[in-house]
């Protein structure tokens, strides 16, 4: 069972790292995240604890692939919400029409902070690496990932 094994690891790895990127790239390297930013955050979020019931379960295989299927399954939705973040970064598709920005915290003067707040458009990247943004390569990664996830569970149930 080394295929389930090494796709719960991929599923377990992949969202830890995709997210770690994520939020270092906002906390220290200051890239503030626009709304469909975001969108690729959620189905991260929601597959780190999907594939730690993965590993939680490994005595029971069929449940464990199961869990690691979800995971993967996860994980390639945030590659899609990547992928189309990326095209309407580049123009290929129109995208929101608005722009979004986060208070940097409570109290009486909200308005205030929210003029003082970076305005982030989800169709202008802020940073790119070989003409390929973050929503682009967390595409990329996370559909690698994903299909990666299926081809290991697909080959441990034919074993």
């Amino acid at each position: 069972m080394k295929s389930i094994s090494l796709a719960r690891a991929i599923a377990l790895l992949t969202p830890v790292l995709l997210l770690g990127g994520a939020y270092a790239s906002q906390y220290i390297g200051g890239l503030h995240p626009c709304e469909m930013c975001w969108w690729q955050r959620y189905p991260h979020m929601a597959a780190i604890p999907l594939a730690l019931v993965a590993y939680a379960l490994r005595g029971r295989a069929c449940v464990s692939a199961l869990f690691a299927g979800l995971a993967g399954l996860a994980i390639g939705i945030s590659g899609g919400i990547g992928l189309f973040h990326a095209g309407v970064e580049y123009g290929w598709w129109e995208g929101l029409t608005t722009c979004s920005t986060t208070p940097a915290g409570g109290g009486a003067d909200l308005l205030n902070q929210i003029w003082a707040s970076p305005i982030t458009r989800c169709d202008v990247a802020p940073w790119d690496l070989f003409g390929i943004s973050l929503a682009g390569y967390n595409g990329l990664l996370s559909g690698a990932a994903a299909l990666a996830i299926l081809a290991l569970l697909l080959k441990a149930r034919k074993a």
